[in-house]
């Protein structure tokens, strides 16, 4: 049966869901936007493991210009020093048509909205009221605009406003006593790392990843530093932290930096509402840990695309069922890899490179840690 969908909130779930719905349904819809315009920030790269690439490959992703992404044969391990621990082959998880890939988000974004920008795409839209009207979703937007719809689609992020109007229970982001600070290399800044893998620098109370994200080899840096409280004024003494345990990476630095805190969802819980769903960070935040945050939008749009389209007679339970268990196991493999990353001991950190540079060779392991993760699509 054709259904009107409303999408609230235009970043990589709600374009994706929005480009799933044009393809390969019937359905009408609209996206919402809250902001002005899309964001399209240049030295923003993300990383896409094959997943989420094989979600792309559905919707046409294959089309987007080669020379604007990359394809990391694998992960070099280091400690903050520089001195190399170990290697990863990403090939492991490789297919012919689908492939671990980095690329700056606006570029992954240019691609999602083409087919959507004209005809489906609403912007300056915020929620003013919400109520049910026989048996639909009426949305009132401060423009005094509204529309009446049969499902609501919610994709504005981690600190979702949308929630506030379908939701008694509370469920804000807890603060995970971190930070990440990321910034745009145009060379390897004369850090002894191979430009065309995914270069993971371990140290005290932090890590750094980075990474190649177009076939320029124009690299994406992100140096997550643990701190007490967020100090957006004195970025200074977290970048500190980490050039004291290594001099060299001073010039790193010295580029165009953009900081936030980071955040994490404490509890996952399920829409109390049956013609409201939650993909994306809306659904549950994770930390950048295990480079799942993208993948995972992508993946949620989907999972509830296919549930629409089969017309599944208790959707909203069999999506939260399936959601949640796939959530679950990315957000404790985010935790572990956060705790691990961190230690302040030598002696641990001695014992952690020696454990990692012997899994990393291990098949069973790499498949139940990461196989179970990239190829679960």
């Amino acid at each position: 049966m054709k259904k009107k969908i409303a999408i609230i909130g235009a970043g990589l779930a709600g374009l994706t869901f929005a480009n799933l719905i044009k393809k390969f349904s019937e359905h009408e819809f609209t996206l919402y936007e809250k902001e002005e315009s899309l964001s399209l920030d240049e030295g923003y790269g993300i990383q896409l493991s094959v997943n989420g690439v094989k979600i792309l490959n559905k919707i046409g992703f294959k089309k987007v210009n080669t020379e604007k992404f990359f394809h990391p044969k694998g992960v070099d391990f280091y400690s903050i020093s520089n001195k190399k621990i170990c290697d990863l082959d990403l090939n492991h998880f490789n297919t012919q048509e689908n492939k671990y890939t980095t690329l700056k988000r606006s570029t992954l974004i240019e691609f999602l909205k083409d087919d959507i920008y004209t005809q489906h795409l609403r912007f300056g839209k915020r929620i003013k009221e919400v109520s049910k009207l026989k048996g639909k979703v009426l949305i009132k937007f401060d423009d005094n605009t509204n529309d009446l719809v049969d499902l609501v689609v919610v994709a504005d992020g981690i600190f979702s406003n949308t929630r506030f109007f379908f939701e008694k229970k509370k469920n804000e982001p807890k603060f995970k006593k971190a930070i990440a600070i990321r910034t745009f290399l145009k060379t390897n800044s004369k850090i002894d790392i191979n430009d065309e893998r995914i270069s993971l620098m371990m140290g005290k109370k932090c890590h750094l990843v980075i990474y190649p994200i177009n076939k320029k080899k124009e690299l994406n840096l992100v140096c997550i530093v643990r701190v007490k409280k967020y100090d957006p004024n004195n970025i200074k003494s977290s970048i500190d932290k980490v050039i004291n345990q290594n001099s060299n990476l001073k010039n790193v630095f010295d580029g165009n930096l953009k900081y936030w805190p980071l955040y994490s969802t404490p509890k996952i819980l399920p829409s109390s509402h049956d013609k409201v769903f939650y993909i994306g960070d809306a659904f549950n935040g994770f930390i950048p840990t295990l480079a799942q945050g993208a993948v995972q939008s992508l993946e949620s749009a989907n999972e509830l695309f296919n549930l629409i389209k089969e017309e599944n007679a208790d959707i909203q339970n069999s999506y939260f069922k399936q959601r949640l268990e796939r959530a679950e196991i990315i957000k404790k493999r985010s935790n572990f890899n956060f705790f691990v990353f961190h230690f302040s001991s030598s002696i641990m950190q001695t014992l952690r490179n020696f454990i990692i540079k012997f899994l990393v060779k291990k098949k069973g392991f790499l498949d139940s840690y990461l196989g179970s993760v990239y190829k679960n699509k």
